[in-house]
């Protein structure tokens, strides 16, 4: 079956043959025409026997020039042999050597060439024409002509291969494009299960210490028993949960371990409950540390002001608090990267069952706010910008359920991100 694609590219072959022999006939009636002329006025001695056999060859070269593009040397110097009998032969050998030419193989070139001058002349001698003129002229017509063609293919053959490599190079830079932001998105559901790893090794350590409590402690009353027990089993379900989410992360993954960006693997669940030192590990941030990475940007120099936020962090789901809080975090550290000294302010609100908004804004390094500094003179140079801390931001809101869109507007670049919340 022939697909749409494949029908439409024949159908442009065929016009592009078509419309190249065309132009060849047309040229080959032309210097026919002129050929007869001068037979019947009596300045070429030909018959009109001769202008027969002439118009047959040249037929029989039309056939011929469709094989160029797979035997280009032999048509070419098949028709610049036909051409010492057939002027009509003109209109084919001229496009069987442009496009013999497109190949620039420079030997092969003049070689044909050769053949081409030579069967000029060739005909000037077979039917001479009674004007003065001299063979000179027909082989100094001819160098000019074949120079003239060759130019023309040769010209043809480097654009097509320019033509060629520009499409390359687009297609190699999709490639590598595709490949980096498959790595991104790979890095950043590496990175989100390695922070769910270290807070479901957190639950258990506690399920652990108050299980162990349990186990050799019998002289507790049966209301401590009770909180410990209701304890266990409320750590158990949040840990079966983040374990959940912990699953359908690396189902994205290809192979068992997923390297994250400082060349971690994500670590087994199930291969220990707390830290070197046998304590249980700490938690990853959430937005209840806001306030402290608010604080230590600032202290880096880059200005940021929590305008406002209308949320208890408390009441907000662990995983929910955690990606809120990365997501801050990346924004801000994009400011810090392409608008150093800039201010950024950021935006907290929602409410259960609404979900929760986050928006951090900045002024654009050309909108020309910059804070006051003590020294004028100095300069933080910039960070370098990597080109994936957004994709790593949108790929972090979708996998918890949320949207994230960044835009410049009005001089300042907007971040908003949504957080569903249930109620």
């Amino acid at each position: 079956m022939v697909t749409p694609s494949a029908g439409t590219s024949r159908l442009a072959r065929l016009w592009s043959e078509v419309w190249r022999l065309g132009v060849a006939f047309t040229a080959s009636m032309v210097v026919t025409g002129f050929v007869v002329v001068e037979a019947e006025s009596g300045q070429r001695a030909i018959e009109d026997g001769q202008i027969a056999v002439d118009i047959l060859v040249g037929l029989g070269c039309f056939g011929v020039v469709l094989l160029r593009r797979r035997w280009p040397t032999t048509v070419a110097l098949l028709l610049s042999a036909a051409a010492t009998v057939s002027v009509f032969a003109a209109g084919p050998l001229a496009l069987a050597v442009v496009s013999f030419a497109t190949h620039r193989r420079w030997w092969r070139i003049v070689a044909v060439g050769v053949v081409f001058v030579v069967s000029g002349w060739a005909y000037g001698v077979l039917y001479p024409v009674d004007d003065g003129m001299t063979w000179l002229f027909d082989v100094v017509g001819g160098l000019v002509l074949y120079s003239l063609l060759v130019w023309i293919g040769a010209y043809i053959g480097l654009r097509r291969e320019h033509l060629a490599s520009l499409h390359e190079r687009l297609a190699t830079a999709e490639r590598e494009q595709a490949s980096r932001v498959a790595q991104a998105r790979a890095n950043e559901r590496a990175r989100i299960a390695r922070e769910m790893h270290d807070v479901l090794a957190h639950r258990m350590s506690l399920v652990a210490m108050h299980a162990g409590a349990l186990a050799y402690r019998t002289d507790l009353p049966p209301e401590k028993v009770a909180e410990s027990a209701a304890l266990v089993r409320d750590s158990a379900h949040e840990a079966l949960g983040e374990l959940r989410e912990v699953l359908g992360v690396l189902r994205g993954l290809d192979g068992p371990e997923a390297a994250g960006d400082d060349g971690g693997t994500v670590a087994d669940p199930s291969a220990g409950t707390g830290g070197s030192d046998g304590r249980p590990e700490k938690p990853q941030p959430t937005l209840a540390d806001l306030d402290e990475l608010v604080r230590s940007t600032n202290w880096s120099g880059q200005a940021a002001r929590l305008m406002d936020r209308t949320t208890e962090p408390e009441r907000l789901p662990t995983a929910t608090s955690r990606t809120a809080y990365r997501i801050v975090q990346e924004a801000l550290t994009n400011v810090r990267k392409h608008a150093p000294d800039l201010p950024a302010s950021v935006v907290l609100r929602g409410a259960p069952g609404q979900g929760l908004w986050i928006t951090v804004t900045n002024p654009t390094p050309d909108a020309g706010e910059r804070p006051a500094t003590g020294d004028p003179g100095a300069a933080v140079p910039p960070v370098p910008p990597s080109g994936l801390g957004l994709l790593g931001l949108v790929e972090r809101a979708e996998l918890a359920g949320g949207t994230l869109t960044a835009r410049g507007t009005d001089g300042r670049f907007v971040l908003r991100a949504w957080l569903p919340w249930a109620s």
